[in-house]
Parts: structure tokens; sequence; C-alpha cells
């Protein structure tokens, strides 16, 4: 008979995109962050229960926030439940962070969260993009390409 798996190996963290951002941002640039979580907020999000829908970044001071981001309480936790939309810090580097200060004061550019992830040691990690948004026509031209790959690729597969 062979061995069980153990609970960690059985439940691999699920990572969580925003496939909406690489919809309406061109992504210029790309940083990875860590982010300062509470411990039900971590084991929610090991179970796969976050959102980025309505959630961007903001910088104030020399800091970095994740704002809006929603976590759904973890129903195991005890009467101290965090909130759910409140604002996370990220953490970054000074440096880092006076680069996407200085990159978000031009005109057009924001900064995008794109993935919440667990990295090899098991840290919670934000992927935080720089964009520039994209113009109506720009998403219609995306979709008809989108539209007319799909198109080919059945027709080689002889599916219809």
């Amino acid at each position: 008979m062979a061995k069980a798996k153990n609970k960690k190996e059985a439940a691999a963290p699920r990572s969580i995109q925003n496939r909406k951002a690489r919809f309406d941002y061109h992504i210029l640039d790309e940083y990875e962050a860590g982010i300062a979580l509470v411990g039900s907020e971590v084991k929610a999000l090991y179970l796969g229960k976050g959102h980025l829908n309505d959630a961007y970044c903001r910088i104030s001071g020399s800091e970095a926030f994740l704002v809006n981001m929603d976590i759904e309480p973890y129903e195991k936790a005890t009467v101290f439940q965090h909130d759910r939309r409140r604002d996370r810090k990220l953490l970054l580097h000074r440096k880092q962070i006076e680069v996407l200060e200085r990159r978000v004061q031009e005109k057009g550019f924001t900064l995008v969260p794109l993935g919440v992830y667990f990295n090899d040691r098991g840290r919670v990690k934000v992927k935080i993009g720089v964009g520039r948004g994209k113009a109506h026509y720009d998403k219609r031209e995306k979709i008809a390409a989108d539209d007319t790959r799909r198109e080919v690729e059945r027709a080689k597969s002889g599916k219809f």
C-alpha cells in the first residue's frame, strides 16, 4: 500500500492572478514585493480566497500600500478576524519605492497588482506592474486577434 501524502503536499497554495490588469493596461515593468499580513489572511490566501478585482497600489510618504484587495475571512479563525479590504503595506526597498513614485508621477502611469503567490520559501509575494492604460480600440484589436487565433487552431485540429 502506498504512503499517504502530507497535508502540505496534498493542498498546494494557489496563486491569485489579476487577469483584467493585462487586458486594461500595457505593463511596462514588473516588481516583486512582500506584503505585511496577519495570520488568518495568510491562511485564507493559502486556500485561494483572495481577489484582486478592484485592487490598486498607492505610494504615500516613503511607503507603498496595496489598497482594496479582498481577502475573505478564514472560517477557523477565532473572534479576531481581519478586515476584508484593509490597506496592506508592501515590503519594498526604499530605492524601489522612489523609482516607482517617480514613474507614477509621470502622466498616464499607474501601479497595478498583477498577482499574489507563495514563493519557494512559503512567503506571500505580490507582483506589481507599472502600466499605462489601454485605449478602447487597443482592446478591440486584441479581442479580434484572439478570435482569429482560436479559429485557426480549431481549423488545424479538425474540431468545429
